[in-house]
């Protein structure tokens, strides 16, 4: 059986920087980069705010970027998804594929965090020429323009408020007759001049000649008032939460009630030693590139001196 000192789960940037971290500090780490390489990051239009890219960077690039810098230093970096993990023991017991099975001293994960969809055959059709699941992200490629965001909760709101900074024009897309958001959200929301709330509004599809031009509605639907409705938009931002992919994790690492792994506050340290996490998986606040490398530097760092213990 193979046994590696430090075994990173996840290729974005929190794994790769990780990995980074790790392999000069001569843990010869063991990278597997799951179902797509370089992470969340890269479904998205273009990186702008990534310090040390002046003129912006394609997400592709970037991540490329981090892939090549990890390898240099000595990372192995492997195609696989990790099905199956045994934290009871020491030392740590992972499968690959629920084929391949190997053991590890130290663990860092870093498998980020899926955005929820609607499901819409044009949401793929659209992704990264519209469609985006961060406002923080790609609002501002969208200045003076107009947007619209699905959703009803905080993270909605949030986003529309930013985006209303940016667009001319903020439709907010909520399928119930009220917001989920907290009061004060609400009250920020709909003193927002350039943001019309559509209640009882259900997205139908995303049109557009090559990119989001616009998008069909349906308006109480199921009733007997029920009618279609066509806005036109320049970019259609979900905002109806993410799935942290921890699932494969969840017998030995605790987590919150939406799947999020809990760390000791300020750390990237689960309550199992010798397990990490870094990113978005352990993230339901920030969700930036920036703060998951940040957190893969710490994770490196922590398994280092675990493994110096």
């Amino acid at each position: 059986m193979e046994h590696v000192k430090c075994l990173i789960i996840g290729s974005g940037p929190a794994g790769y920087t990780a990995a980074i971290y790790a392999s000069r500090a001569n843990l010869s780490p063991v990278l597997y980069e799951g179902p797509q390489a370089g992470g969340q990051l890269t479904t998205t239009t273009e990186v702008e705010n990534f310090p040390g890219y002046p003129d912006g960077v394609e997400p592709f690039q970037m991540m490329d970027d981090m892939r090549r810098q990890a390898e240099r230093f000595g990372t192995e970096i492997r195609s696989g998804i990790v099905t199956k993990v045994d934290f009871s023991v020491s030392p740590k017991h992972v499968w690959v594929e629920d084929t391949e099975e190997l053991t590890a001293d130290t663990v860092i994960i870093a498998t980020g965090a899926s955005a929820k969809y609607l499901g819409l055959p044009s949401e793929k059709e659209y992704k990264g020429r519209g469609v985006s699941a961060c406002a923080t992200c790609d609002g501002f490629f969208y200045r003076k323009k107009t947007v619209a965001v699905v959703g009803g909760g905080d993270t909605a709101c949030e986003e529309a408020l930013y985006l209303s900074g940016l667009c001319q024009k903020v439709y907010l897309i909520v399928r119930k007759p009220y917001l989920r958001a907290s009061e004060i959200m609400q009250k920020r929301v709909r003193e927002a001049e350039n943001i019309e709330i559509l209640f009882e509004h259900n997205t139908l599809q995303l049109t557009g000649e090559g990119k989001v031009e616009g998008a069909d509605l349906v308006f109480r639907k199921g009733e007997a008032d029920e009618r279609q409705v066509h806005i036109d938009i320049n970019g259609f931002f979900l905002a109806i939460g993410h799935h942290p992919n921890s699932d494969v994790f969840k017998d030995y690492v605790q987590t919150d009630e939406q799947g999020y792994i809990i760390t000791q506050p300020g750390t990237p340290l689960t309550n199992v030693e010798g397990v990490f996490a870094a990113g978005d998986v352990a993230d339901p606040h920030y969700r930036q590139a920036i703060t998951a490398a940040a957190s893969g530097c710490k994770a490196a760092i922590e398994a280092e001196k675990y493994l110096k213990r």
